[in-house]
């Protein structure tokens, strides 16, 4: 997807590679004679994605050739606009079929725990998606969002109220007795869509102009906390969940100190598009939310028994979880930094204007804004010594 974005030469022999490889898996777990599986979600679904893929090749094929008669001009660009949105939606469907793929296979979520998966995975993967956004902002999303005019809190907090309404009214089969942990997740979700409100209210100056606030923040380390206390019914799973928490409560402090401390309430943008590069400390929030995501996928009941029977120790399990969650992070910091240099390549002469301080890199625009005061500073004086010459021959 990125090397098309980017219009790479690379971009159509990786497509055709992965299109083939995916042909051939497709064929392979239709026509072996191994294990055979019951009728599943991961078959089903398999086949919505390979017409996805067909239909983003023959697309694909069809801009290649370059059709110049008037009609191919006049739908060459409904043709661009429907290859780039399945190029964009393949990530997110592959990502399910994935997920389809590992449940399948264990024969996890039947009967009684479809619902209890679909909470865990819906849920970690949102933890996931909500780290990968953050990390796009991050890294090349800062002028998108100052064009918006809103605060990245507003999108934050917008989407925190919808899903804690969400979870409001799906945490529990009304009508129905309270069983377990029902009025923990119903009350989580209340208080979703109530912090939501506020920091949507809190997103915007009196005269309209964005806003950082630290409600999404505080949303995310009270979330981390009540799941850190979560009842559990095996000693496995109250650890995991236990760290889950924690991983949640560090990303939503760490959120805090980024907002408050490092960036003082402002964007890592000005009104002229200049900026530091993303410190450091600035990763650590999308990381979290990440590794918590995975935490979250992989602490359901059948995961816990699965494990517990096999005398698999928390702190293993969890370093795996970890472990995943850098490699993911890696991909997507390496796709994002592809993305970066081809839309906004660097000049030679500019680079090397770039100082080296305590291992901390001096942003470009920074250093152009000093230099510039630095000559006009100069330029001030030499005018003002040639007027006081000229002034003293004139007296004289």
């Amino acid at each position: 997807m990125v090397l098309g974005i980017v219009r790479s030469r690379f971009h159509v022999p990786l497509q055709t590679l992965g299109a083939l490889l995916s042909l051939l898996g497709y064929i392979l777990g239709h026509l072996h004679r191994g294990r055979q599986f019951a009728p599943n979600i991961h078959a089903s679904f398999a086949t919505l994605l390979m017409s996805l893929l067909l239909i983003q090749v023959l697309l694909g094929i069809y801009l290649k050739l370059h059709l110049s008669s008037s009609f191919h001009a006049s739908i060459r660009p409904y043709t661009i606009l429907s290859h780039g949105i399945i190029g964009k939606t393949m990530p997110v469907v592959s990502w399910v079929q994935m997920l389809f793929g590992g449940i399948t296979a264990l024969g996890f979520c039947r009967a009684d725990h479809t619902g209890q998966c679909l909470a865990h995975f819906i849920m970690g993967s949102a933890f996931i998606a909500y780290g990968m956004v953050l990390t796009i902002l991050l890294l090349v999303g800062q002028m998108w969002l100052r064009r918006t005019g809103r605060s990245q809190e507003f999108f934050d907090s917008l989407l925190i109220a919808a899903w804690g309404c969400i979870n409001t009214f799906t945490e529990h089969r009304w009508g129905g007795p309270w069983v377990k942990n029902d009025l923990q997740h119903t009350s989580m979700g209340i208080v979703w869509w109530c912090a939501g409100l506020l920091g949507v209210w809190l997103s915007r100056k009196r005269d309209g102009r964005p806003k950082r606030n630290l409600i999404p923040a505080m949303v995310i380390l009270i979330t981390g906390w009540a799941m850190s206390a979560h009842p559990q019914g095996l000693m496995l799973s109250t650890h995991v969940h236990t760290v889950f928490g924690y991983t949640l409560m560090a990303a939503g402090a760490a959120r805090v100190v980024e907002i408050a401390f490092v960036l003082r309430d402002a964007g890592s943008v000005d009104a002229e598009g200049n900026g530091d590069e993303a410190s450091s400390w600035q990763y650590l929030t999308p990381f979290l939310l990440v590794a918590s995501g995975f935490l979250f996928m992989g602490a359901t009941e059948e995961q816990m028994a699965m494990l517990s029977e096999a005398h698999v120790s928390h702190v293993s399990y969890i370093l795996i979880l970890y472990s995943v969650a850098f490699l993911l992070f890696l991909f997507v910091s390496m796709l994002l930094n592809l993305y970066a240099s081809h839309a906004w390549p660097l000049e030679p002469a500019r680079t090397k204007q770039t100082e080296m301080m305590n291992g901390t890199s001096i942003a470009n625009g920074h250093l152009d804004r000093r230099m510039r005061d630095a000559e006009e500073f100069e330029l001030e004086g030499l005018m003002s010594d040639d007027e006081d010459g000229v002034k003293h021959s004139q007296s004289t």
